[in-house]
Order: C-alpha cells, then sequence, then structure tokens
C-alpha cells in the first residue's frame, strides 16, 4: 500500500483494516451530548427550560396586569359599540318590529304592541325597563320617561282578557292549571321536593308545550323564571300575568293545535271555542292613553334603529355626529362640542408640553452641573410637588390666579397693570396652561437632567477649544446630546396631559376644559358609558397616532432616561 493511503490527505476516506469513516463531521454525523442525544436537541431542550422558568417567574405579574389592567380597558372599550339592552329588553318587539316599514305607516301594527306588552311586563319586574329608556334616551330625548311612565301601567294591559278566560271557567284562575299545561315533570318534582334551602330549581317547559302554545309557552317560562329569581316565591302559587293571558288568547286565536292527550286538552280545546266571541283589547290604544309618544313615529324608528346588538352609533356622538333611521347625520349646531373639545385637548396639550421644554431645559442644565451639594438641594425642590396632594396645588392655583389673586395683586403693586384691568387667569385655557405645567413639570425635568448627566463637560471645552463661541458650541454640541432627554420628557408630559382632567375641571371653567373632563362626566354623572368609552377609544387612538408618528420623524430608540 502507498504512503498516500495513510497521508493526512486521505482523512475523508477509508481505512483498509476496519472500512470505517473517520472524515469530516458532515460524514461523522452531528456532536452528541453526554447522554447521546444530537447536541442542537439537547440545547434546544435546555433553552426551551430556561424560556420556561423565565415565563413562571413572570407569570403571576402578567396575570395581574391582564386581570387589573388589560381586560379592564378592554371591558371599558367594548361598550363603545355594545348595544345588546335593547334587544335583551325587548326580544319579542325586536323580531316584529323588524319587519315594519316606517315609511309605510306612521305606528307599527297590533303585532308589534301585543310584544311590546310581554317583553315590557319582563322588564318591568326585573327593572330593566327604565335603564333601556335611558340608552335610547342619549338618542332621542324624552324616551327615558315614555319607558318610566308605561311601565306603571303596563301589567293591567291585557286584563280584559283575564276576566273573560276566568268567566270562561274558573280553572284559569288556578296556577295548577298553567303548571298542568307547561311545566316539566321533572321541574314539578323538585319542585315538590324543595324545602326552602339554598337556590330553588330552575323551571323547566315541558316538552311539546312550545310547539303547541308558542306565545303562552314563551311567556309563561319568563313568567315563572321572575316569580322565581326576583320574587323568590313559588311559580305553582303564583297567578300569571295578564300578558300570559293575551298570550293564550292569541294562540288559541291563530288556530293552536291541541292533541287529544294533552294536558287539559278539554280545558283548551272549550276556551279555543269561545275565543272568537272575546272582547278584543286594542294594545296601541291602551299604550297610547299611557304615553301619547308610544303613537311618535320617531320613538319607534329608533327603537328599529339601535335594536342590532352593537352599533357605531356612540362613535358618531363622539365626533358630533349621529345615527339616524335616514342615516348618518350631523347633530344640531349647539349640540357639536366633541370636536372642538379634543381640538382644544390637544392644542393645550402641545402648549403645556413646550412651556415644561422651556422652562425645564435651564433646570435640568443647572442640576447636570452644579456641584453635588447644590444639585441635590434643588433636586429636592424640583420633587417637593410629588409630596403635595393633586387636588391641594390644583385649589392653590385657583388663589393664586383669581381676579383678586395674589398674582393679580403683585401685578398692580408693581405697576404692571392697572387696578380696572387686572388679567383673567381663571376660568379660562390661561389658567389651565399655568397650572398644569407647574404640575407635570418635574415629568420634563427628571429626564432632562438624567441625559444631562450623561453629557461629558469636556465636550463643550473641547469646541469652544477649536475656536466655537459659547451658543455654537451649545447649539451644535450639547443641545443635539440633550434632544433624547427632550423626547423623553415631551412623551411624558404630552401623554398626562391629554388625559388631565381634575386640574382643569378645577381652573379651566368653561373654555379651559379637556376632552377627559367629558369622558369623566358620562362616566359618573349621565352614566353614558358607551359614549364615554367611545371618546376614550378615540383619545387612544390619537396618542398612538402621535406615538406613531413621533416614532417615524425622531425614532423612539432616540428616547433615553440617561445613560
Amino acid at each position: 500500500m502507498s504512503d498516500a493511503t495513510h497521508g493526512p490527505d486521505n482523512l475523508t476516506g477509508v481505512t483498509p483494516d476496519t472500512g470505517l469513516k473517520i472524515g469530516n463531521s458532515e460524514q461523522d454525523g452531528p456532536m452528541l451530548a453526554a447522554d447521546g442525544t444530537p447536541l442542537k436537541t439537547s440545547l434546544n431542550r435546555a433553552l426551551r427550560r430556561q424560556k420556561r422558568r423565565a415565563l413562571m417567574l413572570i407569570a403571576p405579574l402578567l396575570l395581574f396586569i391582564v386581570v387589573t389592567f388589560i381586560y379592564p380597558i378592554g371591558e371599558m372599550l367594548f361598550r363603545s359599540v355594545e348595544n345588546q339592552i335593547v334587544g335583551d329588553t325587548l326580544p319579542r318587539t325586536v323580531r316584529v318590529l323588524a319587519d315594519w316599514n316606517a315609511d309605510e305607516t306612521d305606528v307599527p301594527g297590533p303585532a308589534v304592541f301585543s310584544a311590546l306588552t310581554k317583553d315590557m311586563m319582563v322588564a318591568v319586574e326585573e327593572k330593566n325597563h327604565t335603564r333601556l329608556g335611558s340608552r335610547l334616551n342619549y338618542e332621542v330625548s324624552g324616551i327615558s320617561s315614555l319607558f318610566r311612565k308605561s311601565g306603571r301601567g303596563v301589567d293591567d294591559i291585557g286584563e280584559g282578557y283575564t276576566d273573560q278566560f276566568v268567566a270562561l271557567d274558573p280553572a284559569w284562575e288556578d296556577p295548577q292549571t298553567f303548571i298542568d299545561i307547561f311545566a316539566g315533570p321533572r321541574w314539578v318534582e323538585a319542585n315538590a321536593e324543595y324545602d326552602g334551602e339554598g337556590r330553588r330549581p330552575t323551571f323547566r317547559l315541558k316538552d311539546g308545550s312550545g310547539e303547541a302554545l308558542p306565545q303562552t309557552a314563551s311567556i309563561y317560562r319568563d313568567f315563572a323564571r321572575v316569580v322565581q329569581v326576583e320574587d323568590d316565591d313559588n311559580p305553582a302559587e303564583e297567578q300569571p300575568w295578564n300578558s300570559v293571558y293575551l298570550a293564550l288568547y292569541e294562540d288559541l286565536r291563530d288556530g293552536a293545535q291541541i292533541p287529544a292527550d294533552f294536558p287539559q286538552a278539554a280545558l283548551l280545546t272549550a276556551a279555543q271555542a269561545a275565543v272568537p266571541n272575546f272582547q278584543t283589547t286594542d294594545l296601541q290604544a291602551a299604550f297610547v292613553d299611557m304615553d301619547k309618544d308610544w303613537a311618535d313615529r320617531e320613538v319607534w324608528r329608533t327603537i328599529q334603529t339601535y335594536s342590532a346588538p352593537y352599533t357605531t352609533g356612540y362613535f358618531l356622538n363622539a365626533a358630533d355626529l349621529q345615527l339616524t333611521p335616514d342615516g348618518v347625520a350631523w347633530r344640531p349646531e349647539n349640540e357639536r362640542v366633541y370636536i372642538t373639545l379634543f381640538v382644544r385637548t390637544l392644542i393645550m396639550s402641545t402648549a403645556i408640553t413646550v412651556a415644561c421644554i422651556l422652562l425645564g431645559y435651564p433646570i435640568g442644565w443647572l442640576l447636570a452641573n452644579l456641584p453635588s451639594r447644590q444639585a441635590n438641594l434643588l433636586m429636592i425642590l424640583v420633587l417637593l410637588p410629588f409630596w403635595t396632594s393633586l387636588l391641594v396645588r390644583t385649589s392653590a392655583w385657583k388663589v393664586l390666579l383669581q381676579d383678586q389673586g395674589v398674582i393679580n395683586d403683585l401685578l398692580v403693586w408693581i405697576g404692571f397693570v392697572s387696578d380696572g384691568n387686572r388679567l383673567a387667569l381663571i376660568n379660562n385655557a390661561t389658567g389651565t396652561v399655568i397650572a398644569m405645567t407647574h404640575i407635570l413639570l418635574p415629568f420634563m425635568i427628571l429626564p432632562l437632567y438624567s441625559v444631562m448627566k450623561t453629557i461629558p463637560p469636556s465636550y463643550l471645552r473641547a469646541a469652544k477649544s477649536l475656536g466655537a463661541t459659547n451658543w455654537t458650541a451649545f447649539w451644535r454640541v450639547y443641545f443635539p446630546q440633550s434632544v433624547p432627554g427632550i423626547g423623553a420628557g415631551s412623551i411624558l408630559v404630552f401623554i398626562l396631559a391629554i388625559g388631565y382632567y381634575i386640574t382643569p375641571e378645577i381652573v379651566g371653567g368653561t373654555k379651559g376644559v379637556f376632552i377627559s373632563n367629558r369622558i369623566a362626566y358620562h362616566i359618573s354623572t349621565s352614566l353614558n358609558w358607551g359614549l364615554a368609552a367611545a371618546l376614550g377609544a378615540i383619545l387612544l387612538v390619537i396618542v398612538m397616532a402621535f406615538y406613531w408618528a413621533y416614532d417615524r420623524i425622531v425614532g423612539i430608540d432616540n428616547v433615553k432616561l440617561g445613560g
């Protein structure tokens, strides 16, 4: 065998004695760990374990943030489009009203008023009719009182049918008659065994009752549920509502098929033979007698327009528009306030940010360049406002800025203004800018100071040694290095300013309030949470848009808090 066979150039060959490869790593296969698994697989497994361990460490904090921050915000923002109260409170009315054409008749037909009778009876017992009225009152003024007034008389509608059924056969007055017809046998057994402890067994309809008497079964199920849940009573001991008898009349009138083996079949068959001779009730007239607005076409068009489970109405209102039965339209001119408030909020927040930059930059420079002892004393003065209540500081500015306040008295004393021409510094935009600049100034100073502290003084000396003037050295050398601090402070101040509402409320009057004041008003006073959520969502989008623009123009990576 030649020497070439054993030379170093034959490492990729085959040994003549064993035939085993002793070549490079690709021919030898993957490197193995100590346990025999491929090294790459072992490393990936170790990395996954580290990631899982890290995730477990932050899981409590992540869960806390989701539960206390992300979920509540998401739930609140969802209210800006959620509109399920109309369909949930008036389910039967909404279904029938969907076929109504407002261009053909001024008010819907009898079927809608029949459905309204049943829905209102349930809503009144569950005390939901006032909530529904408040919701629709946001769109058309006066609907809230309409529902309140109707709620006091709806239980009497259909009483004539009750009296006629009872006169036909006294068995219709016995609650057990309806239990025999509609109650499921399992519920009857569980209800009989109920001893008053714990929760009552949930009412269940008897199989087949819904097919034979659909409207009556539906309203009787609601009756039984309300009696159990709201009144904590036994449906087997309570006479049904008048609306149940109304539904029974309608089912029998419409030709309900009663099987021979159906419970109380003889009683139902006799009643079905008699209902053509019943004296009927004009349900529309009954509602109009309670409140003439039930004959107003706009009321019904509003209910129809807002019957969908989701709506854009809140967002339209937040943009001074409104969703009408005829489409989107501008609100009356005297009600257009939100666009003005959004523009005012952005302008004043920008003004406050600029004022904080102008006042905070020199202070940050002093803090960064003074000796430690003087700098620490000055830092205490900067942080001192944080030790005082925001409400106290704002109230102090209300005292200082009044026409007869300290600032105006000082200006008059030094002769800057005459006593008859005192400056209007309160209850306007000026007072808001002054007070909020003072409150937010530390949030500008601290980022500026932390960045300026990292700028070596030797840079300025080097610039001057090369012939630069003080201004040139500052503007060309020092200022560009402090821009990240300006960016960080501006973001902090602007975002905080755009969401403030306590200070503008106290010192702003009618000309210095922000959009956040209207959000707070709808949350706590008008209780129009949907509009408040829509306003908040728009404000959030505006802030994110400014953040995106800042990132594109300046670059968020250039924002620093020091270091």
